[in-house]
């Protein structure tokens, strides 16, 4: 299973195209937005990729409290047998599903502890450090794999790190 994660898009209209048109040549199956996704016209991209995709609120998304496809915080759900907490200002982070994603601090954050993925795919919008980024998670039976992107808003290359983690099955 591969999931495409973003966050923090805000009014950058291009930048979140540009991502969701990388996340796609990425073959996501799954596209999770962490919040302040700001514009409708952002939501209604990610629709048009045709993919599954769950969007929860940020802090700067009250005006869009009441679109039908936006989650409030935390947001729980599962995507096949794996158990997902969604959150946008990370007041949530306890260790109550398998994997905890967020947004709102503009930092990229990968972390493994007993046994539960933490992930934050920081910004789509440049603002904090001239950098766009998003994450594409790989799941299989026994392996997190967490391909952290990014890239300067003017290149066309997108920057990869990829960190492993073995599932914890217990």
């Amino acid at each position: 299973m591969r999931i495409g994660i973003l966050s923090d898009s805000h009014k950058k209209t291009e930048l979140h195209n540009e991502a969701l048109e990388f996340l796609l040549s990425c073959d996501v199956e799954y596209i999770i937005h962490a919040g302040d996704i700001v514009l409708e016209e952002h939501i209604e991209a990610i629709k048009k990729c045709g993919l599954p995709f769950v969007i929860v609120a940020g802090n700067n998304d009250n005006h869009l409290l009441n679109h039908i496809n936006i989650k409030q915080e935390p947001y729980y759900f599962k995507i096949q047998d794996i158990k997902f907490k969604l959150m946008h200002i990370p007041y949530y982070l306890t260790p109550d599903s398998d994997i905890i994603i967020s947004g709102h601090t503009h930092k990229s954050l990968v972390e493994y502890v007993n046994g539960k993925l933490f992930l934050n795919s920081g910004e789509v919008c440049a603002r904090e450090k001239y950098l766009s980024e998003v994450m594409v998670l790989d799941i299989s039976d026994e392996v997190y794999e967490v391909n952290i992107y990014n890239r300067e808003p003017s290149s066309k290359k997108w920057n990869s790190d990829i960190k492993r983690f073995e599932r914890n099955m217990a």
